[in-house]
């Protein structure tokens, strides 16, 4: 009979009729009371508490733990840890810990879930706080134990208990025990030990998956994605299956490394693999292609996340805008951008990086401009990416806006990049006396701060000060880096500065370990074209590990022409013939250089050549700002509406400009200096 109550009542209990089990339970503690039998009290009292525990009812559960007092089971191994797990599950954990504490049952099982209860709510001190209350009682922990008294060591970064509990491992028989292995893995490598973690990970005769992704993922928390990536390889190696989460990982190391093709092969594995290409993969594949310019395999993931429908994700959407504006194929980025409904602040900023990079200048503002308009609050890469246009497309009237947008906000005060990036953007206008007023008042800077100065001061000629200024970056223990380097020798190169110039390019390699790249043997060339120096810049050329770019024959082509040195001169021209430049300037430049040699068959050749291959010379172009944007004009240009009256306003102004540098002329002649007609005359 009571057998088939007790049947009932967890009939009831399972269904979440307690009501109707409470009703039953009082019918077995009237035969228990006849009968003088605790066995069907303790089986019902732990049906009972775990339904309460699982409904969330605290007085009824209370009550059944008053019902276990009555019947003098408070020490009762199988109900003592359901009461523990009872007042947990409320968050309630004195009187878990009450409990737990005083019984004196040497079962682990009401420690364990104590412990483990703890730890799930992040109370970490407390958890190892009952661990040593435990092993005070001499109760021994068990294999459960110990993964959680070791997530609570290394959760606060305890790494001298953990190893008292390491030491506590040894001393057992659990030392071999793949959990607990794991679970030491996890407590090194978190407390920042990777050497110990991997000695451990070594020693494992047995390793499961969590042993593999443990290691992996102490390497890759750290950054060191070289050993996480020989983990995953000789985890495949020893046949073990990756989930998704470890591929993942592994190849958004790859990524973040610069390791983009090997993040590629990667994410072409894992297909092969017939794991799951989640949206995280998706993101990995097309950053890895944005990144080496790969639009053909970009487009192929695009159509991958379109089947799997990981493109409905906006980091996706997001990560397709900046594939293709990286590529040059603004069109789709702008189709994908409009695609989207609800837009963030990172989907406009990849948009209008993405115009920005490609120097469209219009598009950017006006993307940025409905931004604005529709209330989105830009942050600081937002405005780090429209900044560098204003200096671009010398519209310093925007600049100086959002210098005023970035003063007056609290949250962009202690922003060094976008700082640096208002230096940057004042330098490159010709306003180095504001550049350099903001660059004073930093309290921190970096290489990027030092570069934009020194590249502002170098372009105006001014080397002394961008030398100087270099001094005090290597003075304030600042490492310069390849950017930095080009800076100071186009400095150099802009003042003259020769001797300077050839022992900044020596030290480069030797004293600050930066090997030289095209830019600066560009540089170099330019800085001994310039002085006239042009066998050194031959030779510059001739012993450099890099084949020579169209950019840097035509700047050894100018310098022959200034310098009138026509044998080098012709010898530039031909070898940039053979690039077949498409660069109508280029093409102009070896035009002229074949006309001062005075080879007139070759001149004709490099005018056929501009023709068979429809390159034509950009005319000369000028804007004009109007208040609502820039008007482009061209020379001979009649497109514009009103070109009658331009044309006509433009003949006045010249009149005017004649004058006055004739006045000028007249007044130098008499021994007067006229302030206006110099300014124009400059």
């Amino acid at each position: 009979m009571v057998e088939g109550l007790l049947t009932t009542l967890k009939f009831f209990a399972s269904q979440g009729h307690l009501s109707q089990a409470f009703r039953k339970f009082s019918f077995i503690q009237r035969h228990a009371l006849a009968s003088a039998s605790c066995d069907f009290i303790v089986d019902s009292l732990s049906c009972l508490l775990l339904s309460c525990t699982k409904c969330k009812l605290l007085p009824e559960g209370k009550q059944l733990h008053a019902q276990v007092i009555t019947w003098g089971l408070q020490g009762n191994h199988a109900l003592v840890p359901k009461l523990v797990s009872y007042y947990a599950a409320f968050n309630s954990h004195d009187a878990a810990h009450f409990v737990a504490a005083n019984t004196n049952s040497q079962n682990p099982l009401q420690w364990n879930v104590l412990i483990s209860s703890y730890v799930s709510r992040g109370h970490f001190e407390e958890a190892i706080i009952a661990y040593k209350q435990m092993c005070g009682k001499q109760i021994r922990p068990d294999n459960f134990t110990y993964p959680s008294v070791l997530k609570a060591c290394a959760e606060l970064s305890n790494l001298d208990f953990g190893k008292e509990v390491h030491m506590s491992i040894n001393a057992s028989s659990l030392n071999s025990n793949v959990f607990v292995q794991n679970a030491l893995i996890s407590m090194y490598g978190k407390c920042g030990d990777l050497e110990t973690a991997r000695s451990i990970f070594n020693r494992m005769l047995i390793k499961d998956e969590v042993s593999w992704n443990s290691m992996i993922s102490e390497y890759a928390s750290k950054g060191m994605w070289d050993e996480a990536i020989k983990i995953f390889e000789s985890m495949q190696e020893a046949g073990v299956e990756s989930n998704v989460v470890t591929w993942n990982t592994v190849a958004g190391g790859s990524l973040r490394a610069g390791n983009f093709k090997r993040a590629l092969e990667l994410v072409s594995q894992m297909r092969v693999a017939r794991c799951y290409l989640d949206h995280v993969a998706v993101i990995i594949g097309l950053g890895a292609c944005s990144h080496i310019r790969s639009l053909k395999l970009g487009k192929e993931i695009h159509g991958l996340a379109i089947r799997n429908s990981s493109v409905d994700y906006v980091n996706v959407k997001n990560a397709l805008i900046t594939l293709y504006s990286r590529c040059g194929d603004l069109t789709h980025a702008y189709i994908v951008f409009r695609l989207i409904e609800a837009k963030n602040v990172i989907t406009w900023n990849s948009i209008i990086s993405g115009f920005a990079q490609w120097d469209q200048s219009e598009e950017a503002t006006f993307l940025f401009r409905e931004l604005l308009l529709l209330d989105i609050k830009p942050n600081y890469v937002t405005l780090a990416s429209i900044l560098p246009l204003c200096a671009r497309v010398a519209n310093l009237k925007h600049g100086k806006e959002l210098h005023c947008y970035i003063a007056r906000r609290a949250e962009f005060q202690e922003c060094l990049l976008l700082w640096n990036a208002l230096i940057d953007t004042y330098a490159r206008s010709g306003k180095v006396f504001v550049a350099r007023r903001l660059f004073d008042l930093l309290d921190k800077r970096d290489a990027v701060s030092y570069t934009s100065m020194i590249n502002g001061y170098g372009v105006q000629g001014d080397g002394k000060v961008a030398l100087k200024l270099f001094e005090e970056m290597i003075k304030s223990q600042i490492k310069p880096d390849h950017i930095a380097m080009v800076a100071v020798l186009s400095a150099c190169s802009h003042s003259g500065f020769i001797n300077q110039g050839q022992l900044l390019f020596e030290k480069m390699q030797i004293v600050y370990g930066i090997t030289p790249l095209l830019e600066h043997f560009s540089c170099m060339v330019d800085l001994y074209g310039r002085a006239g120096l042009l066998n050194k810049a031959k030779e510059i050329i001739l012993r450099m590990p890099y084949k020579p770019t169209s950019e840097l024959w035509a700047t050894l082509i100018g310098a022959c022409l200034i310098h009138g040195n026509k044998d080098i001169g012709e010898w530039a021209a031909e070898k940039l013939l053979e690039l077949k430049p498409r660069h109508s300037g280029h093409c102009v430049l070896i035009s002229n250089m074949y006309a001062a040699a005075g080879c007139w068959s070759k001149l004709v050749e490099v005018r056929s050549f501009m023709r068979d291959l429809g390159v034509r010379k950009d005319p000369g172009c000028a804007w004009v700002d109007i208040g609502a944007g820039f008007s482009p004009f061209l020379v001979e240009d009649t497109s514009n509406r009103q070109s009658d009256e331009i044309f006509l306003l433009l003949r006045g102004l010249t009149k005017q400009m004649k004058d006055v540098d004739h006045a000028a002329w007249v007044d130098s002649e008499a021994g007067e200096e006229i302030p206006l007609g110099n300014n124009y005359s400059k």
